[in-house]
C-alpha cells in the first residue's frame, strides 16, 4: 500500500464536476477493454450520473464521490483510483473486485461550491462559496426509513440511482467519499473491524494529519476507539432526541447508505478528512474547563447566531421573490441551529459530563461553531445577493444584507484567528482517502 500511496499526484486545486466526469468518460475511451461507462441515474437538474465499472474480479466494490456537494476530495480520489485501476492490470488483479466508480451523486450542488474549489483556501472564501442542501435534498441522507413515529419514503433521484446500484451489485465493499472541515482525520465503519482500525489510524500519521480526538459529530453516534466510530443511525438518533424529551421527528429525515447496505452485509467505510488541522486535534489533555460548561457555553453561542440569523431571514422573508437553493437551505438550517442548542442545553446536566474536558473536545467545539456560524451565514448572505442581483433591491433586504455582511465578517475574522489554522494539502487528503478505500477494500 506505501507503494501505490506515493503514486497520487500534486494538486492545486480541487476538480470540478466537469473536469471529474471528462476523466473518468477518457478512461473508458482509452481502455475499452478494461472499463465501460454507463449512465445510472439523472439529477434533480438534469446532469446525468455517471459510473465507471473497471476490472473483472469477483467481488464487488462501489466508491461513490460527492454525496455531499461541499466535500470535493472524492472526486479527485475517484479518478486517480480509477487512473491506477485502468493503467495497472497487477493492482486490478491483486484487489480481486469489479470496481463501480461513480463521479459525483449530487453534480447539482456541487457546483454551487465550485467557486471555492481553485481557493483560496480560507475559511472566509470557503465560507462565502459554501452550499449543502437541506436533509430532506440530500443524497446521502433520503435512504427510505420507518421507525417508532418516523416515516421517510421522498427519496430523491440520485439516492434512487445509488440504490439501484447497490442493489444490482450487492457490493462486499462501499464507500462514499465524505470529509470534514477542520480538526483530525476520523472514520465510521458500519461494523467493529479492528484489525482495520490499525490500519486506517495509521495512514495519518504518514502525512503529519492528527487523528480526531474531539466531539462526535452528534452525540448519539458510538464511538468504537479514537477517531473511529460506528456509521451514524437514524434508530440511535431517533432514540437519543427521544431520551432527552426531544421530538425525533423535528431532527431526522431519511437513512444513510450505510443503513442500506446492511441487507447485503456489505462492509461500509467513512473517512472523514479536514481540509484545516492544528496540534489540539488529537490532544486528549484535560483542561480546567468543565465539559459540561463546555457544552453549556456552546449552546448560548449556537443560539446567538440562530437569533440573528433568524431574524434576518424573518425581516426580510415578506420582500423575497426567489425560491433559490440558498434560501432553501437558509430555512431548514437556521431553525436547527435552535435545535441544536436546546440539544447542548439538554445533556450539559448529565452526571457523566461533570469530568474536565479534553484540549481536543475545546478545539472541536470552536471549530464546530465557527462551521456553523460561516457555512449558514454564508448560506443566507448568498441568498440575499441572489434576491439583490435579480433586481429586487427593497429597503429590507438591502438593510438586512448589509448587516449580515458586517456580522459575518466579525464571525469569518474569529474563525481565522484562532484554532486550525493548516491547510492540508491537498495531495496529503486524496492519498489518505485512497488508502482508506484500498485498505477497507482488502479487509473486506
Amino acid at each position: 500500500m506505501v507503494d501505490e500511496l506515493d503514486t497520487v499526484p500534486e494538486y492545486d486545486r480541487f476538480a470540478t464536476v466537469d473536469e471529474v466526469h471528462q476523466s473518468l468518460a477518457g478512461l473508458a475511451r482509452h481502455h475499452p477493454d478494461t472499463a465501460s461507462l454507463r449512465r445510472i441515474g439523472t439529477s434533480r437538474l438534469g446532469d446525468p450520473l455517471i459510473c465507471l465499472t473497471v476490472g473483472d474480479g469477483p467481488r464487488q466494490a462501489i466508491v461513490a464521490a460527492g454525496p455531499h456537494p461541499n466535500e470535493p476530495i472524492g472526486g479527485l480520489t475517484v479518478t486517480h483510483l480509477a487512473t491506477r485501476l485502468c493503467a495497472d492490470a497487477g493492482l486490478r488483479r491483486s484487489t480481486g473486485y469489479t470496481w463501480h466508480i461513480v463521479g459525483c451523486l449530487d453534480p447539482d450542488g456541487t457546483r454551487l461550491n465550485e467557486g471555492w474549489f481553485a481557493g483560496p483556501f480560507t475559511k472566509t472564501h470557503y465560507g462565502r462559496h459554501f452550499y449543502r442542501p437541506p436533509g430532506h435534498e440530500q443524497v446521502e441522507w433520503t435512504f427510505p426509513f420507518a421507525y417508532k413515529r418516523a416515516y421517510f419514503d421522498r427519496v430523491l433521484p440520485e439516492t434512487l440511482a445509488l440504490m439501484r446500484l447497490i442493489d444490482d451489485t450487492r457490493p462486499d465493499f462501499f464507500t462514499t467519499l465524505h470529509n470534514g472541515e477542520a480538526g483530525g482525520v476520523f472514520y465510521y465503519l458500519n461494523r467493529a473491524e479492528p484489525e482495520l482500525h490499525a490500519v486506517l489510524k495509521a495512514l495519518p500519521a504518514r502525512y503529519g494529519v492528527p487523528l480526531h480526538a474531539g466531539e462526535p459529530e452528534h452525540p448519539s453516534v458510538r464511538r468504537l476507539e479514537q477517531a473511529v466510530f460506528l456509521s451514524p443511525s437514524m434508530v440511535d438518533a431517533y432514540d437519543y432526541f427521544e431520551s432527552l424529551g426531544q421530538d425525533p421527528t423535528e431532527h431526522i429525515a431519511g437513512a444513510a447508505s450505510d443503513s442500506y447496505i446492511r441487507k447485503y452485509g456489505t462492509l461500509g467505510l467513512t473517512a472523514e478528512l479536514p481540509y484545516w488541522t492544528d496540534d489540539t486535534a488529537d490532544d486528549t489533555t484535560p483542561t480546567g474547563t468543565r465539559y459540561r460548561d463546555l457544552i453549556a457555553d456552546q449552546a448560548v453561542l449556537m443560539r446567538d447566531a440562530y437569533r440573528l440569523l433568524d431574524e434576518t431571514l424573518s425581516a426580510a422573508s415578506a420582500d423575497l421573490v426567489t425560491t433559490s437553493p440558498f434560501l432553501r437551505a437558509s430555512r431548514s438550517f437556521i431553525p436547527m441551529l435552535e435545535r441544536m442548542a436546546v440539544t447542548e442545553e439538554n445533556r450539559a446536566g448529565a452526571p457523566e459530563n461533570g469530568r474536565p474536558a479534553t484540549v481536543a473536545e475545546v478545539a472541536s467545539c470552536r471549530d464546530n461553531l465557527n462551521s456553523m456560524r460561516l457555512r449558514f451565514g454564508g448560506m443566507l448572505l448568498r441568498a440575499l445577493e441572489g434576491e439583490l442581483a435579480v433586481g429586487n433591491r427593497t429597503p429590507e433586504i438591502r438593510a438586512r444584507s448589509r448587516e449580515l455582511a458586517a456580522a459575518y465578517a466579525k464571525w469569518c475574522e474569529e474563525a481565522e484567528s484562532v484554532g486550525s489554522d493548516r491547510t492540508i494539502p491537498i495531495r496529503h487528503l486524496v492519498a489518505i482517502q485512497y488508502g482508506a478505500i484500498l485498505a477497507g477494500a482488502a479487509h473486506a
